[in-house]
């Protein structure tokens, strides 16, 4: 389906739970946190429902994203019935990668393609200070077992912060000597990560080139994902930079998010688009609901406005709630 501006919108993120076992400190805080009652998170009926009408519109992309998405029982039951809906080519997962290493065979058998690791650090104080967990042992232990998995497309996710600079290099290290994408991420200006100091594109990219030598340009590939990639000599991955905000590509974006509440959100920093969970008590057939789809996805914004002042219809909620 294409939107108002053209733009064909194919990659659906859904959020399948707000719950997370780390606390991220852009993400999420210490205490107090304000969860969706248990009756407003959709169902696994409901997602597979929902995903089966925007496969009807053109979508052929599903990413499941929390929260955390392994603490919720039973996703690859979810996987196998998403891989089983005519149009969609293919399901993968966001993860801090804790639970993974158990979860991921039945995941792999229900037919999941990639698995994309968030890891900000390899220091296991560091990685204690910033997620307010002490589980590095167990986020390493699920990176090694998805790249232990023939065909599993795997990349690993690092949002560079003031505080992990001394990281950057020893995280791209590990695509040398693998078939990896190490991808770093512009902290978001959403919820607490507004507060918070991230570094852009040119610094990581200056430090690494003087840890590795001159940035080496590579294929892109990715599906036509917002990822711009390098590598650098004897590497066998790739690096790569997501940077939504000091490198805007809004004019390329292909995605909408599925809340796990059930809104259809056509832009992260909007306040935009439908309550399909309200439609689904409500007893909307599939065509009201397809319809309440295709009209929210054609008026997706043109872009973002992060770098200018706030507007009264942006976003207000973290990022576990509106799903990373």
């Amino acid at each position: 389906m294409l939107d108002q501006y053209g733009r064909q919108i194919r990659y659906l993120r859904v959020s399948v739970t707000d719950r997370c076992d780390l606390r991220c400190r852009y993400c999420m805080p210490e205490d107090g946190v304000e969860w969706v009652e248990h009756s407003r998170i959709l169902t696994y009926e409901q997602i597979v429902r929902l995903v089966r009408l925007a496969a009807e519109l053109g979508v052929d992309t599903v990413r499941l994203t929390g929260g955390e998405p392994l603490v919720r029982r039973g996703l690859d039951r979810l996987v196998a019935a998403l891989k089983a809906v005519d149009g969609i080519r293919a399901v993968a997962l966001t993860t801090n990668g804790v639970r993974l290493a158990e979860q991921l065979p039945a995941l792999r058998s229900a037919g999941l393609d990639g698995v994309n690791l968030s890891l900000d650090t390899l220091d296991r104080g560091q990685y204690a200070a910033i997620t307010r967990r002490d589980r590095l042992p167990e986020a390493l232990a699920g990176l090694k077992a998805a790249l232990a998995v023939p065909g599993l497309r795997v990349k690993l996710n690092c949002v560079p912060l003031a505080e992990n600079r001394d990281q950057w290099a020893p995280l791209a290290a590990l695509a040398r000597d693998r078939a990896l994408d190490v991808r770093f991420i512009e902290l978001m200006p959403i919820g607490l990560g507004a507060a918070m100091t991230g570094a852009g594109q040119e610094e990581v990219l200056s430090r690494l080139e003087e840890a590795f030598g001159p940035a080496l340009p590579c294929p892109q590939g990715g599906g036509g994902g917002p990822a711009r990639y390098v590598t650098f000599a004897g590497f066998t991955g790739r690096v790569g930079f997501i940077s939504a905000v000091s490198h805007r590509f809004c004019e390329r974006c292909n995605r909408v998010r599925l809340t796990a509440g059930g809104f259809l959100k056509t832009c992260l920093q909007y306040d935009k688009g439908v309550d399909l969970k309200a439609l689904l008590d409500a007893g909307a057939d599939d065509g009201a609901l397809r319809a309440a789809m295709a009209e929210a996805i054609f008026a997706k914004p043109a872009c973002h406005h992060f770098s200018a002042p706030g507007t009264a219809e942006d976003e207000g909620r973290s990022m576990y709630q509106i799903g990373g």
